[in-house]
């Protein structure tokens, strides 16, 4: 396992729409586990592989709940309910957060990193996570959806810098 670099701000691969997965095989599984232990590095709750530089349709994400990451391998959301206003930030843009409106519960179909297909109904963090890292497949990112006047740039503490 390696921490992988990480894709910031004004890097063009970050508006790119990733490729679907067709063998979940082990540069994939290498992948999936760089992507854990990279997210897990620098805190995040969600992480997609354009963000570290590969555009294949591949999220991971953690609520840090006891439950462990949970790997979407070629992600659908298939349907949406209600609004949420939600506080968002990003590894690929450090230190700034804002407000975005997403769906306060999806449902996802997506395969494991068994090749199991899997079916998740979401709701609040979780589901704010899934249509956040979502989006990134799609080539979006958070800082073109959010609520004008709600971007804030937070000075990182000493030891972050």
């Amino acid at each position: 396992m390696a921490i992988r670099n990480l894709r910031l701000e004004g890097d063009e691969i970050l508006y790119k729409k990733s490729k679907e997965v067709e063998n979940i095989d082990e540069r994939i599984q290498t992948l999936i586990d760089d992507m854990i232990e990279t997210m897990h590095k620098y805190n995040g709750v969600g992480l997609a592989g354009v963000q570290v530089g590969v555009l294949k349709r591949v999220i991971v994400i953690d609520l840090y709940d006891d439950k462990g990451p949970i790997v979407l391998i070629n992600p659908k959301i298939i349907k949406t309910k209600g609004e949420q206003e939600v506080e968002e930030g990003c590894l690929s843009f450090p230190n700034r957060f804002a407000k975005v409106v997403r769906p306060a519960e999806v449902t996802a179909e997506y395969l494991d990193r068994d090749g199991k297909k899997v079916k998740i109904k979401a709701k609040e963090l979780l589901a704010q996570a899934i249509c956040h890292e979502f989006d990134h497949l799609e080539g979006e990112v958070f800082i073109d959806k959010i609520i004008p006047g709600t971007l804030e740039y937070v000075e990182p503490d000493e030891g972050e810098k």
